[in-house]
C-alpha cells in the first residue's frame, strides 16, 4: 500500500520548472495528491520552494506569512518588460557613472517599508485573468501599489560593476514582495535602468535552502527508503509563537475541536504571572498560539477578548 505523506518537504527547485510543475511532479514521485506550495517561484528561479504535503497543505496559508531571503544579481543599464533579463528590452541606458557608494546607497533607500507596483508578468488576477496573460496580450492596466517590508538589503559582489554594470545583493523581506520588481526600483532610483539576472531563495522563515532536496534527490530517497527522513513535522512552521497547554482533563473537548477559556491553561504555563498581569489580558484579541494537551499538538488557536476564549484556527490534531 502506498504511503500516505504528512509533513514539510523542502525542495530546491531547479531552474525551468514552475512552483505548479514542482508540485505536480512530486504528486507522480509521491504518489499522493494532496500537496501544496507555499510561495510562487518564477520558472528561472532556484532555490527553496516549501511544500506541504498531506494534513500539512492545512498551513500553507499560514507558511506563506513567513520572510523570506533571496540572493539576486542585477544587470544595470537595462528596462525589461517583465523586469528581468529573459523578457524584451524596452531600453537600454548609460549605467558607467554607478558607483559602489551610490548603489550602496540607493540599496539603503529600500530598507523599511515601501509601496511596490506588481509586475504586469504575475500571478496575481484582475479581471478574471491573471496579469501575465493580460501582458502576453500586449496589454498593461492599472496596478494599486502593495506595501511591503524589506527587513535587510546588503550588497555582496560589486566586482563586475565597473565593466559589466552588474551586482549581487542579499535581501531579506516580507511576503508579497517581488524581487524583480525591487531590482526595476533600484535601477529607477539609480537612474540608469536595472533587471533581475538571477534569483535564489536561501529560506522561507527559519528554513534554509541548504536542508532542501532536488527532485531527483526526493526520487532517490523514497527508492532506497529514506524520505521520511527529510519530511518535517507541520507543528515546525510554529516554533516562534507562544505554547499553551491545557490541563488532561479536558482533553475530550480538545478533541472535538472545541474553543476552551483562560481557566482551562495549565497552571505551571501561568507561574509567575499572577501579580503581574490579569488573566484576561495575557493574550492580545486574535493573538495565534501553539496549543497542547499533553504532549498532543492540537493546532493553532486564536484568542478572542470578546469571548475570553481561544478559538480554533487550524486543528491539526487527529488530522
Amino acid at each position: 500500500m502506498a504511503n500516505s505523506w504528512n509533513g514539510l518537504l523542502l525542495v530546491n527547485k531547479e531552474a525551468g520548472f514552475t512552483s505548479n510543475d514542482v508540485v505536480a511532479k512530486l504528486r507522480g514521485i509521491l504518489k499522493q495528491k494532496k500537496i501544496g506550495h507555499t510561495g510562487t517561484l518564477d520558472p528561472d528561479a532556484v532555490g527553496l520552494l516549501v511544500v506541504c504535503l498531506g494534513n500539512a497543505t492545512r498551513a500553507v496559508e499560514l507558511l506563506t506569512e513567513h520572510d523570506k531571503e533571496y540572493i539576486a544579481v542585477v544587470q544595470l543599464g537595462i528596462v525589461t518588460d517583465t523586469q528581468d533579463t529573459t523578457g524584451e528590452v524596452l531600453e537600454k541606458r548609460d549605467a558607467s557613472g554607478i558607483t559602489h557608494e551610490k548603489l550602496s546607497e540607493a540599496l539603503q533607500a529600500f530598507k523599511g517599508d515601501y509601496d511596490q507596483i506588481p509586475p504586469m508578468y504575475s500571478a496575481i488576477r484582475m479581471g478574471g485573468k491573471h496579469l501575465y496573460e493580460l501582458a502576453r496580450e500586449g496589454r498593461t492596466v492599472e496596478r494599486k501599489p502593495r506595501r511591503v517590508t524589506i527587513d535587510a538589503i546588503s550588497l555582496v559582489d560589486d566586482g563586475a560593476l565597473s565593466d559589466e554594470h552588474r551586482f549581487t545583493m542579499e535581501v531579506r523581506c516580507s511576503k508579497g514582495t517581488y524581487i524583480r520588481t525591487l531590482c526595476h526600483d533600484i535601477g529607477e532610483r539609480l537612474g540608469c535602468g536595472a533587471a533581475m539576472g538571477f534569483l535564489l531563495r536561501t529560506a522561507v522563515g527559519s528554513f534554509r535552502v541548504d536542508q532542501a532536496l532536488t527532485l531527483t534527490q526526493i526520487e532517490a530517497c523514497r527508492d532506497d527508503g529514506t524520505l521520511t527522513e527529510h519530511i518535517l513535522p507541520v507543528e515546525g512552521i510554529f516554533r516562534g509563537m507562544d505554547r499553551v497547554t491545557v490541563r488532561e482533563e479536558y482533553r475530550l473537548p480538545m478533541e472535538n475541536g472545541n474553543p476552551f477559556p483562560l481557566t482551562m491553561i495549565r497552571e505551571e504555563d501561568l507561574e509567575g504571572e499572577e501579580d503581574v498581569i490579569p488573566l484576561n489580558e495575557r493574550y492580545r484579541d486574535g493573538e495565534p498560539v501553539r496549543v497542547y494537551c499533553g504532549k498532543d499538538w492540537f493546532g493553532i488557536y486564536r484568542y478572542s477578548v470578546k469571548t475570553e476564549r481561544f478559538l480554533v484556527d487550524k486543528f491539526f490534531y487527529g488530522v
